[in-house]
């Protein structure tokens, strides 16, 4: 029973954080490529993120699944405001995003990078 509910919880935070890619992450992570200034600012919104969810164990399900409870517990809030959740329409539009979508930005970043195998280091001579 307990080898459904993990992978029901993974599936429902992949799901989330898939929806989350498909609104903010494709477009932001593209526009980051030519946007100055704001691939750093989604580094620094990672490093924060990663330090909020020390307690996780990155490059793991339980990793994906902190990270996908941090993006909704952001959504919720975000609704309870009444604060749109959007990502800007046109390439100039992500020189001035505000912070929830930054944030939600560095966190699309993370789950990206989640999924990527790890490299060995040093490589085998």
């Amino acid at each position: 029973m307990l080898g459904f509910i993990s992978h029901w919880a993974e599936f429902s935070a992949r799901r989330t954080l898939g929806d989350l890619q498909d609104r903010v992450g494709r477009p932001g992570l593209a526009a980051a490529a030519t946007v100055p200034g704001l691939t750093a600012a989604v580094d620094q919104h990672a490093a924060a993120v990663r330090d909020i969810l020390a307690g996780g164990v990155e490059g793991t399900a339980a990793g994906v699944i902190l990270l996908a409870g941090y993006a909704r517990g952001l959504l919720d809030h975000a609704r309870e405001k009444g604060w749109p959740v959007e990502a800007p329409t046109v390439l100039a539009g992500w020189a001035r995003v505000n912070w929830l979508t930054t944030r939600l930005l560095a966190v699309c970043e993370m789950a990206r990078r989640a999924d990527q195998p790890l490299v060995d280091w040093p490589p085998a001579v």
